[in-house]
């Protein structure tokens, strides 16, 4: 089977821009599972909206999905142990994007969960497609327990996704599988290796949003995974739509309108146009969920770039260190010269590697003296380049003027919070002016109302 060509999107979104492909480092390496770390430090804050409250005291002893954090909101996620073994006590954690949160550390001890039988408990079937007898409740509760969130890197509580608004109902339920940042694998693996989950997943989805129809937007520069996925899909009524490669395709926004051809306003969400987009892990992750009851306490995670000795995939637990993956990978070559948690064009560099993997990592990424060598900060030219690349035809120049002048009146005019940050602007500037940069610090500064 291939892909269905019988979608109302042109496979494309105005603007955007082409990086050069970092696939070939990992894309062909299968996913492996290292050893079980000596010790996890998991983050209560590792998703959008409230921080986790923590279940647990210290030298309490837990098992391996135990719940150790609860949601205390509706935007929230609760989190669990991603191993076997003792509380230490809680602490802070810096994330990659420099927010310090608070943290449970566990020691891990007695037997645990490894190898060719942790991928079975994760990944492996069966995986019926006859969802018919879930009701919209037990899926939502189930995703809820499980603690589930956006795993391709936004950490959206998914359960919220499902709340059924009358005025606003869902029609359609979009599998994203783009995974459009140059050096990632991690999905594209698990859409080769595992795409029984994906496609199970996508059917209790539709379930619990009362979505008609199922589709799985995959670029075009993963044929095989497009492949594979439409043979399993099968008679489900799922269909898998090729779309052209260009980033940043994976972008929600632009994944709906390639796909249906219809646009987001600006300012809105995918249900204002009738449509939940979920990743493909986590459409796997509701899948574990739903039919095992399992929780959300490991995911894969590529570590890829010219700067790391092995690239590889992982299927690792939540709170490992980035150094550990680094390790496992070789460590890093003489002219790495930057480590990125996630890709080059959204991720954060990071400036210590025992910081730990949440849910929303998807990927770290190792770059050279000759990846980062680019020209000195100069002043803006005026030339624009930045508007015509926006996938959201913002104007970045007023939105980094109102940044550094913390002009909140001209940020909010020009719509500052719209901002995706997919960094489109800062990677065609030739002035190599800090946009991105520029624009997160503002969101953060900027008063709310």
């Amino acid at each position: 089977m291939t892909a269905s060509s019988d979608i109302p999107g042109k496979g494309s979104f105005p603007r955007g821009v082409h990086p050069p492909e970092g696939k070939l480092f990992a894309e062909n390496a299968a996913v492996e599972i290292p050893p079980c770390p000596a010790k996890v430090a998991i983050p209560l804050l590792q998703h959008t909206g409230s921080p986790a409250e923590s279940l647990v005291k210290i030298r309490q002893e837990v098992t391996l999905g135990e719940p150790i954090g609860q949601a205390t909101g509706f935007i929230s996620a609760g989190v669990h142990a991603t191993v076997t073994g003792k509380v230490g006590k809680q602490g802070v954690c810096t994330l990659p994007n420099g927010r310090h949160v608070d943290m449970i550390p566990i020691t891990a001890e007695g037997d645990q969960l490894e190898g060719q039988q942790l991928w079975d408990d994760v990944f492996g079937g069966p995986w019926p497609t006859d969802v018919g007898a879930y009701t919209h409740e037990q899926i939502s509760k189930a995703v809820s327990d499980a603690g589930i969130v956006g795993l391709g890197g936004a950490a959206f509580p998914t359960y919220v996704k499902f709340a059924r608004n009358d005025a606003k109902p869902i029609d359609t339920i979009l599998v994203n599988g783009c995974e459009c940042e140059p050096y990632l694998t991690a999905d594209y693996r698990v859409m080769v290796q595992a795409p029984e989950p994906i496609i199970t997943g996508a059917l209790l989805a539709a379930k619990a949003a009362g979505a008609k129809n199922v589709i799985i937007a995959i670029e075009d520069n993963k044929p095989k995974a497009i492949d594979i996925l439409a043979q399993a899909a099968g008679n489900t009524g799922v269909k898998v739509a090729s779309l052209h490669t260009k980033y940043p395709m994976g972008g929600e926004k632009q994944t709906i309108l390639a796909t249906l051809g219809r646009t987001v306003p600006t300012g809105g969400l995918p249900l204002d146009v009738g449509v939940v987009v979920i990743n493909v892990g986590t459409a796997a992750a509701i899948a574990r969920a739903v039919l095992r009851g399992k929780p959300l306490t490991h995911r894969v995670v590529t570590v890829s770039g010219a700067g790391i000795a092995e690239p590889k995939n992982l299927l690792v637990p939540i709170g490992i260190s980035y150094g550990e993956l680094v390790d496992y990978c070789g460590g890093l070559r003489q002219n790495a010269a930057r480590v990125v948690a996630g890709g080059p064009m959204m991720g954060f560099t990071l400036g210590n590697l025992n910081t730990p993997v949440t849910k929303g990592t998807s990927g770290l990424t190792v770059l050279t003296n000759a990846d980062v060598a680019c020209a000195e900060e100069t002043n803006c030219v005026r030339c624009g380049r930045c508007v015509d690349v926006c996938p959201l035809n913002l104007v970045p120049t007023k939105l980094a003027l109102a940044a550094r002048h913390e002009d909140w009146e001209l940020a909010r005019r020009h719509h500052l919070m719209a901002c995706m940050e997919c960094g489109c602007c800062a990677y065609g500037c030739p002035a190599s002016l800090p946009l991105v940069q520029l624009m997160r610090v503002a969101k953060a500064k900027m008063p709310r109302g």
